[in-house]
C-alpha cells in the first residue's frame, strides 16, 4: 500500500507540473487562469488516452507486430510457462523488427496486456536468460507497472513537447499579451527549461523503483537469478553498441534496459538503475542474500 501511495504521490506531483507549466505560459500568452485550466484539462485528457490507447500507440511506434503461436512456438512456451507460473492470463505477444536485443511490456491491465520483444534478443540469449526477461517483463505486467510508467511517460513527454513549444514562440513570435513584463517573461523561459527537467526526475523516481521490483520478482518467479543478470549484462552491452535507430526517449522506461544512447551525464538521469547495481543485487539473491 505505501509503494501505490508513493506511486500516486509522484503522478499528483507530475500532474502539478504540467499545470504549472500551464499557468507560466499563460501569464505570457492568454492569462493565468485559462491556462492553468486548458493544461488541466490536456493532463486529464492524456492521462485517459495513455490509460486505454498506451499500447497500442507504443506498439506502433516501436513496428511491433503481433504473432500467433504458429509463428513464434518456442516464444510462445515460455511467455505461457512464466504467466502460469506468476498466475496471470496469457498476455499478447509482439515482435519489434530490429536486430537491437530488448524487451518490454504495455497493455492497461493483465487481461490487455501484450509482452514485446526484438528479433536481436531471441538470436542473442539461451533460453534460461530469455526466460529471464520475460519473467521481469511478465513482472511488470502483474504489478500494473505498465499502466503507470506509460501515463509517467506520456505526461513527462508531453511536458517536454510543451517546454520547446513555447521556446519556438518565444524565439519567432514573442509574446501575444504586449503587457507581460520582462520578469513575467523571465519567470516563463525559466520555466520553459526547469518543468522538462522536473517531469524527468519524478518519472525517474516512479521507473527506477520498479525496475528492482520487477527484477526481483522475475527471478524468483523461475527461480535462476542468475540467468537473468546474464542476460541483463549481455543486453546493456550490445544496446549501447547497436541503440534502436526509431521510437520516443520518453518511452525508453518501458524496456528491460535503456535502448538509446547516451554518455555518462545522460546515464545519471536515465530511468533505469545503474546495470551494475541491478546484477550486484540479482548474483546476491542467487546466493540467499536478499538486497532488495
Amino acid at each position: 500500500m505505501g509503494a501505490y501511495l508513493r506511486t500516486f504521490g509522484l503522478f499528483v506531483l507530475l500532474t502539478f507540473i504540467f499545470v504549472i507549466f500551464g499557468w507560466v505560459i499563460g501569464s505570457v500568452w492568454f492569462g493565468a487562469v485559462t491556462g492553468i485550466f486548458l493544461f488541466l484539462g490536456l493532463a486529464v485528457l492524456m492521462n485517459v488516452i495513455a490509460y486505454f490507447a498506451s499500447d497500442r500507440i507504443v506498439l506502433w511506434s516501436y513496428r511491433a507486430k503481433l504473432v500467433t503461436e504458429a509463428e513464434a512456438p518456442g516464444l510462445y512456451r515460455i511467455v505461457r510457462q512464466v504467466t502460469q507460473q506468476s498466475n496471470l492470463p496469457m498476455p499478447q505477444v509482439a515482435i519489434v523488427p530490429t536486430q537491437t536485443p530488448n524487451a518490454f511490456a504495455t497493455g492497461r491491465n493483465p487481461e490487455h496486456a501484450v509482452v514485446a520483444v526484438t528479433e536481436g534478443i531471441l538470436s542473442m540469449l539461451t533460453e534460461d536468460e530469455l526466460r529471464g526477461v520475460l519473467a521481469h517483463e511478465v513482472s511488470h505486467v502483474r504489478n500494473r507497472d505498465i499502466l503507470v510508467m506509460s501515463v509517467a511517460a506520456t505526461l513527462a513527454g508531453a511536458i517536454s513537447f510543451m517546454a520547446r513549444w513555447f521556446g519556438w514562440n518565444m524565439m519567432l513570435g514573442g509574446s501575444r499579451d504586449r503587457n507581460s513584463n520582462g520578469v513575467t517573461v523571465l519567470i516563463a523561459l525559466v520555466g520553459m527549461i526547469l518543468a522538462p527537467i522536473a517531469a524527468l526526475l519524478v518519472q525517474l523516481a516512479i521507473s527506477r523503483s520498479r525496475e528492482y521490483k520487477a527484477d526481483y520478482s522475475g527471478a524468483k518467479t523461475i527461480g535462476q537469478p542468475l540467468a537473468l543478470a546474464s542476460a541483463l549484462e549481455k543486453l546493456e552491452v550490445a544496446n549501447r553498441r547497436r541503440p534502436i535507430a526509431f521510437g520516443s526517449p520518453a518511452s525508453q522506461s518501458l524496456f528491460i534496459v535503456n535502448p538509446f544512447r547516451g554518455g555518462a551525464f545522460v546515464r545519471i538521469f536515465s530511468t533505469h538503475p545503474p546495470i551494475e547495481e541491478r546484477i550486484a543485487r540479482l548474483q546476491a539473491l542467487a546466493q540467499g542474500v536478499d538486497r532488495y
